[in-house]
C-alpha cells in the first residue's frame, strides 16, 4: 500500500500474537486494573499504560482499543493520559467497557505521526501477547492531537481495525492539503463514529465536518455527532455515553 504521508513508510505490519493451541495465553491471574509499563522502542524507552477489566480471564478473547491521548496530556511518565478521556469513563463506569485498553503517551512537542504512531502500534503488539486479544475487535479512538492520530493511523492499518472513533480531531491543516481525499477510500470499509463540538475554539467543527464529508463521497460507513454549542473537552460526554459502548463493541472486523 502506498504510503500518505513520508512517515507512514515506515509504518510497521501490525500483526497480534495469538497463542498457540495448549499454551497459556498469560498468568492465570493477571494483574487487573490501570497497569505501568514500559517498552524499548527503535533505541528509545517508553512508558505506558494499559488497563485490564477485573473480571478478565484467559478463557475468552477481549476486545482491545488503542485510545491516543491530546495534546496535554503528552509526557513521558506514562500515567498523566489515563486521568483524561477513556480512563476517566473508565473509572467512573468501567462495566460499559469490558475491553483490554491500550494507552500510550505521545512525547512532548510531537504528534501520533512518525516514532509515535509507530509506538503505539507497538505497544499494541506487545500488549496482544501479554493478553488473550480477539483480533477482530480491534478498536482505535482518539481526543483532540488523538483525534488526529485515530484517522491517521487508522487510514494507515485501516485493514486491522474494527471501528474508529475520532473525538474533536483533524486530518488537514494548512500544510496538508488534500490528505483527506487521500485517505477517505482507505477508511471506506471501517465503522466510524466521528464527534466534535459545535463551538470548538481549538480544533474548528469544520476539521471533522470536512473530513466526514470526505469519507461519505468516498461510499464511507461513518456516523458523525455534533453537539451543539458544545466546546473542544466533549470527550467526557462521549466516552460516557453508553450508547457510544453499545456500538463499538458491536462491531467486527470485516472478513480479509
Amino acid at each position: 500500500m502506498t504510503a500518505l504521508l513520508p512517515w507512514m513508510a515506515a509504518m510497521p505490519t501490525l500483526i497480534l500474537t495469538m497463542p498457540q493451541p495448549g499454551t497459556p495465553a498469560a498468568p492465570a491471574e493477571p494483574a487487573r486494573g490501570f497497569l505501568y509499563k514500559t517498552l524499548t522502542f527503535e533505541g528509545e524507552t517508553y512508558a505506558y499504560s494499559v488497563y485490564v477489566p477485573p473480571d478478565y480471564s484467559t478463557q475468552q478473547r477481549w476486545p482491545l482499543i488503542l485510545a491516543l491521548c491530546g495534546s496535554g496530556e503528552r509526557g513521558t511518565d506514562g500515567f498523566l493520559q489515563t486521568d483524561v478521556g477513556i480512563g476517566r469513563a473508565i473509572r467512573r463506569r468501567h462495566q460499559d467497557i469490558p475491553a483490554i485498553v491500550v494507552m500510550p503517551q505521545c512525547r512532548p512537542e510531537t504528534s501520533w505521526t512518525g516514532p509515535m504512531a509507530r509506538l503505539a502500534l507497538r505497544c499494541v503488539e506487545v500488549t496482544s501477547q501479554e493478553y488473550r486479544i480477539d483480533p477482530d475487535r480491534l478498536y482505535l479512538t482518539g481526543l483532540s492531537l488523538g483525534g488526529q492520530g485515530a484517522w491517521l493511523i487508522g487510514a494507515e492499518a485501516a485493514d486491522h481495525f474494527a471501528a474508529i472513533v475520532p473525538i474533536c480531531g483533524f486530518v488537514e491543516w494548512n500544510e496538508q492539503t488534500g490528505l483527506m481525499d487521500r485517505i477517505a477510500p482507505r477508511l471506506k470499509k471501517v465503522p466510524i463514529w466521528c464527534f466534535h463540538g459545535e463551538k470548538d475554539d481549538a480544533v474548528p467543527v469544520e476539521r471533522s465536518r470536512d473530513m466526514v464529508a470526505a469519507l461519505r463521497r468516498a461510499g464511507g460507513n461513518v456516523k458523525y455527532t455534533e453537539y451543539a454549542g458544545g466546546g473542544h473537552a466533549i470527550w467526557d460526554r462521549v466516552y460516557g455515553d453508553p450508547e457510544l459502548w453499545k456500538w463499538l463493541f458491536a462491531q467486527k472486523r470485516a472478513p480479509r
